[in-house]
């Protein structure tokens, strides 16, 4: 392989090796690389290049980034889980596409990737309002991400993106915790118009289940006379897939012990369906959803369901900054106000590990360290 050096600035290089012709088009490829450094750096990377292209761990590709993404996209989509494929499908279909759809890889820059991420924060948002940055973040992390791909696969030799500078992410939003008062409303509200939606609130707040946890739920993983709730899947909405049962975000199961209350509630919400599928012919199996439109409970709620409902209903009761998953928050905070120990509370939300919830949370687990301070004074002092 023949390979070439120009001189392009004080201490910057353009490397240039030749890779063959297109087996398409015939015409001569070339594979190129921009060092900085003295002339000595830039000969040794120069004959580095050489041997890979010669090797063939480097190729010329001239391929688009629309070719790339898809190729990438493609490989990866059976490896991540259907939540993720949606967003990185979102990302790419809304943000990446449009812009980057059409250039050629070799003509991807890192300097207008840069100039993009400012475009993007200044008026990439919905009708021209600036983009936050961990959007834009989201959306570089997944360009990089393809990028690299195709780095690995020898269709370029360096990654733009890698040395681009996006956004710094900001920190954890500030959520609205609903207090109790607040719960106690929403669950009473549902009661008289969707009395299922009331129980599916009540144990979301009593155990801080997710959304897609709760509406995979089955009989069958409730024990009620022993008062324990085994959680083994999630229900979630795929936009190419429709409604899919999967494991849980942290493919583990885990069981939790249910108040006395919650326990009442879920009796008399059994009693309900087992009554209305008797009516309508049938018996309520253990592997029927606990959550479901279907009149023998066969099929779940759908997640966006619960969603649209809860936003309907906090409208309703003059809650407006007040999400669903701000119930988990709220059974989490409540927890760690008491005293309940963090290891504990991490186990009952289903976190990976106990980190991440101190992460989260670790303003109310400051306040439970000081409760903990004043306990141990009161036994020292008698």
């Amino acid at each position: 392989m023949a390979g070439s050096m120009r001189k392009r600035g004080e201490r910057s290089w353009e490397l240039r090796v030749y890779a063959g012709r297109n087996d398409e088009t015939g015409k001569k490829q070339y594979v190129s690389r921009s060092v900085k450094g003295p002339r000595r750096d830039a000969e040794k990377e120069l004959a580095r290049l050489v041997a890979q292209v010669d090797d063939g761990v480097v190729t010329a590709k001239t391929g688009t980034v629309r070719e790339l993404v898809e190729a990438w996209y493609g490989r990866g989509e059976l490896d991540w889980s259907p939540t993720t494929a949606d967003g990185y499908r979102s990302i790419l279909d809304r943000r990446i596409l449009p812009r980057w759809g059409d250039v050629p890889l070799r003509r991807v820059r890192t300097g207008d990737l840069d100039a993009w991420y400012v475009e993007l924060r200044r008026q990439g948002g919905h009708d021209g309002q600036p983009l936050a940055p961990n959007s834009v973040k989201r959306i570089h992390a997944v360009l990089r991400t393809a990028l690299a791909q195709a780095v690995r696969w020898g269709w370029i030799a360096v990654n733009p993106a890698a040395a681009s500078s996006p956004p710094q992410p900001q920190g954890r939003p500030n959520h609205t915790i609903p207090s109790p008062e607040d719960v106690g409303l929403l669950v009473e509200r549902a009661r008289e118009a969707n009395p299922p939606l009331a129980v599916f609130l009540r144990v979301a707040a009593a155990t801080g289940a997710r959304r897609g946890e709760l509406c995979a739920l089955r009989w069958e993983d409730l024990d009620l006379d022993a008062g324990t709730m085994t959680i083994r899947r999630s229900i979630v909405n795929s936009r190419t897939r429709g409604v899919l049962e999967k494991d849980t975000k942290t493919h583990a199961e885990r069981r939790l012990t249910l108040d006395s209350g919650t326990i009442g509630i879920l009796l008399e919400h059994r009693t309900a369906v087992a009554d209305f599928i008797e009516r309508c012919g049938g018996d309520l199996g253990p592997d029927a959803f606990v959550f479901s439109h279907e009149p023998d409970h066969s099929s779940p709620w759908r997640p966006d369901y619960v969603s649209l409902s809860f936003t309907r209903l906090r409208e309703r009761c003059g809650l407006p900054g007040v999400r669903l998953h701000d119930l988990r928050h709220f059974n989490a905070t409540a927890l760690l106000a008491s005293g309940t120990d963090v290891r504990t509370v991490s186990g009952r939300l289903g976190h990976a590990d106990a980190s991440t919830t101190l992460d989260i949370y670790a303003h109310f687990v400051h306040h439970a360290d000081e409760q903990a301070a004043g306990n141990i004074g009161t036994v020292l002092d008698g």
